[in-house]
């Protein structure tokens, strides 16, 4: 499997391949920026996934994300912005751009290979997806598909930041506010119709391997529901 990473600086492209390295065996492809990623692919590079931050020189992750969106051999490719920022009109203008995920600085190795996980067999990762079907969730909630992924996408940065929080408030021994936490979290995956997700919360252990395990299985829940929205669109 190929992945592309893009990142103008040279520190967090390091550490970005090396999360990738150590999630499997991937081949990587790197570009310095936007404009250096955009003419290998014109030249034919194919990566199975792309990682772009945001902010670059020459092309930006966002304007690189255009140029791959509406090109009919790349189209389909996913591609995960990487970014510091994390207000939420940048997340739903990434989201409404194509964007497949988003990724917050500083990296976490979780973040980075629920990811990689998404796009492999699940079968072979031991992930079955279980949810409402999109068009009935829109149905539901009464929006549309763009408004669902954008929910979505949200959501996606609720459960990423929710990691470090819990990992804290379980090592101080704050059972019952973890428990709420994790509750809240839950209901946020029934209200988005994600009801295999929702079950794997309402059953893990208040320890943090557990609790941490469920919070990747609910951001692989999310990324496939995203890519079964855009798929019916």
């Amino acid at each position: 499997m190929k992945v592309l990473v893009v990142d103008d600086d040279v520190v967090s492209r390091m550490v970005l391949m090396h999360l990738i390295d150590g999630c499997g065996k991937f081949e990587i492809a790197e570009a310095e920026d936007g404009a250096d990623a955009w003419e290998q692919l014109e030249a034919g590079l194919r990566p199975a996934i792309c990682f772009c931050d945001l902010r670059m020189p020459r092309l930006s992750g966002m304007e690189l994300l255009q140029r791959v969106k509406s090109h009919p051999e790349l189209s389909g490719l996913p591609f995960v912005l990487v970014s510091s920022a994390t207000d939420k009109e940048t997340v739903q203008q990434a989201t409404l751009a194509g964007a497949a995920g988003y990724i917050v600085k500083p990296f976490q190795s979780d973040q980075v290979r629920v990811h990689l996980s998404a796009f492999l067999d699940q079968a072979a990762q031991g992930y079955q997806h279980r949810a409402e079907e999109p068009a009935d969730t829109q149905l539901r909630l009464g929006i549309s598909a763009d408004r669902l992924l954008v929910y979505l996408a949200g959501f996606q940065n609720q459960i990423t930041a929710a990691g470090n929080e819990l990992q804290a408030l379980l090592a101080r021994g704050e059972q019952q506010e973890a428990r709420a936490r994790i509750d809240r979290l839950h209901a946020g995956c029934v209200t988005l119709g994600l009801t295999g997700a929702a079950a794997v919360l309402h059953d893990s252990q208040l320890h943090n391997d557990s609790v941490q395990a469920a919070l990747s299985d609910v951001i692989r829940a999310v990324i496939q529901q995203s890519s079964l929205v855009r798929q019916a669109a």
